[in-house]
């Protein structure tokens, strides 16, 4: 009896990650699969539309990421994160509604679960396609230069000179060791 409670608990826990990390993807299925079902009615054939369904699902995330990661204004990229939240945060809604059918008695804790869910994976897609556009990883760039004679005279008359080579310097680290 308990290891099937044990089991039950591992599926569970396992089909929660799954749907996490698969929440980004949630947009461009639903992209491949209405593509596809137009290729499907259009004459494509079922190769056809499956074809076509699976570039357009690709094509969809990683234009989206492209352009998340392209734009610069904060309220865009909300938009486009929100764009991929909505759909995977309805998507979790009603996989954590259908999970806790399992093992919640009570229809409205069922339903106040479901929602915790579906916010929860909604702001897990926006962090993973955050991630994978590559928000926030360039690191800045600082170049530090030394205030010799050669680029001091580099300098025109309009820009500001840097301090000539009878400037005060730090003194050069010791060789000896302190402990």
């Amino acid at each position: 009896m308990t290891l099937g409670v044990i089991v039950s608990l591992f599926g569970l826990g396992t089909m929660l990650v799954l749907l996490f990390t698969l929440a980004i993807y949630a947009v461009p299925f639903f992209v491949g699969l209405t593509v596809g079902m137009w290729a499907f009615e259009t004459g494509a054939g079922v190769i056809g539309a499956i074809l076509v369904g699976i570039i357009a699902g690709v094509v969809a995330l990683f234009a989206a990421q492209l352009l998340f990661a392209s734009v610069r204004s904060l309220a865009l990229r909300a938009v486009i994160a929100l764009l991929f939240a909505a759909p995977a945060a309805v998507v979790g809604y009603h996989a954590v509604l259908g999970i806790s059918a399992l093992l919640v008695p009570s229809e409205a804790w069922r339903h106040v679960f479901a929602a915790i869910g579906g916010l929860v994976v909604g702001v897990s897609a926006a962090a993973q396609l955050a991630a994978f556009a590559g928000f926030g990883t360039q690191p800045r760039q600082v170049t530090i230069g030394r205030p010799d004679a050669e680029f001091a005279k580099a300098a025109g008359p309009d820009q500001p000179r840097l301090p000539s080579s009878s400037a005060a310097r730090l003194p050069a680290p010791s060789s000896g060791s302190r402990s």
